[in-house]
């Protein structure tokens, strides 16, 4: 063969070569970690004469995308893992080509609100959300919601679910989460509370007002006595401006000799022996109310003196009871409980109560009663942190009694030890 024919085949062969085919893939890389939806791009080429028909992108297998023509540019939902993708192109004739991706898709940061949406709600507002963070492997520590810029509420862990009860009006209201690591995320909503139903009304510095009445209890019966005796004393020194975070706090003081006598401390806000001119004589307001917020700062050198500090919300009406008794047990045992109407006995929740000497705590109670006339002990919050309560119990049959009304009571304990509490910004919202 002379070497003109043996350079003729060689070009013939070089133009004959296949163009090169394949997948080229910008975007992710193999191996890397995205968050989700992870964007694709990519380009093909084929060794068809017609050239690339159409591209698409497998997800553990599954076709999930497909576009016409030799380029894709997409966005791809995926859940938090591992997962092996492939890019994949189909020529003109019947060919195809791919490159295969394998990407981890990290854990999103962000909290999804359920409830509410945004627009007008009715009051008391369900709140239910949750949350996840990315930066953070201990992952999230707790949730809130704050409600004009104030944190109202507190759960632990990655998901809140509450009711909070709002006067009619607009609100800005924000739900927070917070990681083990120090940072945070929040989803805002902005909502109008409507004007129906008992329109939120609230009572505030009760603890302020007139009509603070006193009864010492022994044990075993805890009935109420008014005189005494030594065996418990008491006493209520209201408008006191230290300790206090108003200027006008009251100091509710107990005494005496017997061991584990209690002072109960009440007032009665609506209905009979109304202290805030509320009698209620129609009996309009009282049978109509289902939603109560007991708020309260409280302060005392030495807490470890109490066996328990009582904190009661309390409605009779139809000859129906309804006691929503909470007490924190301190030197008792560092424990919530709440009060069994029927059987006149109280039931540990497990939920602990460990308020601290020589500065204010804030407490916050939320109760319900239900539409089937019902208590439902709904959540306890205490210094920032929220339990979430949930457990129901019936009414007790209460007589002739008409009213609403608040408890604050005081416990001796197994040396009568004196000791004295003071109270202060104390509001009953109630709807």
């Amino acid at each position: 063969m002379t070497c003109h024919n043996l350079f003729r085949l060689i070009l013939i062969a070089m133009i004959a070569l296949p163009a090169f085919a394949g997948v080229t893939v910008n975007n992710p890389t193999n191996g890397a970690t995205v968050s989700s939806p992870a964007n694709y791009t990519a380009s093909a080429t084929s060794t068809c004469s017609r050239g690339v028909a159409s591209m698409g992108v497998y997800v553990d297998n599954k076709l999930e995308y497909v576009v016409n023509g030799n380029t894709l540019n997409t966005n791809m939902t995926m859940g938090q893992g591992g997962h092996h993708t492939v890019v994949e192109e189909w020529d003109h004739c019947g060919g195809a080509t791919y490159t295969p991706v394998d990407v981890t898709v990290a854990a999103k940061t962000g909290v999804y609100v359920t409830a509410p949406g945004a627009g007008t709600v009715s009051s008391p507002v369900n709140y239910v959300a949750t949350s996840s963070t990315a930066t953070c492997s201990q992952g999230v520590a707790s949730m809130g919601v704050y409600v004009n810029n104030n944190l109202t509420f507190v759960s632990q862990g990655a998901s809140l679910n509450t009711n909070l009860t709002l006067s009619p009006g607009s609100y800005h209201t924000v739900v927070e989460e917070w990681d083990y690591c120090g940072g945070a995320a929040y989803t805002p909503v902005d909502i109008t509370v409507s004007g129906g139903g008992g329109g939120g009304q609230q009572f505030t510095n009760l603890q302020a007002s007139g009509g603070w009445v006193a009864y010492g209890e022994y044990p075993p019966s805890y009935n109420i006595c008014t005189q005494c005796g030594g065996g418990v004393t008491w006493s209520i020194n209201q408008h006191q401006k230290s300790p206090s975070l108003s200027g006008n706090s009251t100091q509710y003081a107990i005494g005496g000799s017997h061991p584990y006598a209690d002072v109960l401390f009440t007032n009665s806000l609506i209905g009979t022996n109304s202290s805030q001119g509320m009698p209620d004589q129609d009996h309009k307001i009282i049978p109509n109310l289902h939603s109560f917020t007991y708020d309260v700062y409280f302060y005392g050198n030495n807490l470890a003196l109490s066996q328990v500090l009582e904190f009661d919300i309390n409605q009779y009406f139809d000859g129906m009871g309804f006691v929503y008794g909470h007490q924190c047990e301190i030197a008792g045992g560092h424990e919530w409980d709440i009060w069994d109407n029927v059987n006149g006995h109280w039931v540990h929740t497990g939920i602990p109560c460990n308020p601290v000497s020589g500065q204010w705590n804030h407490l916050t109670i939320n109760a319900q009663r239900t539409a089937n006339n019902e208590l439902y002990y709904q959540s306890i919050t205490l210094n920032g942190t929220t339990y979430n309560v949930n457990q129901t119990y019936p009414h007790y049959n209460s007589g002739n009694w008409y009213g609403l009304g608040v408890n604050f009571q005081m416990d001796g304990n197994s040396s009568q030890t004196a000791y004295s509490t003071f109270v202060d910004q104390f509001s009953l919202t109630y709807q």
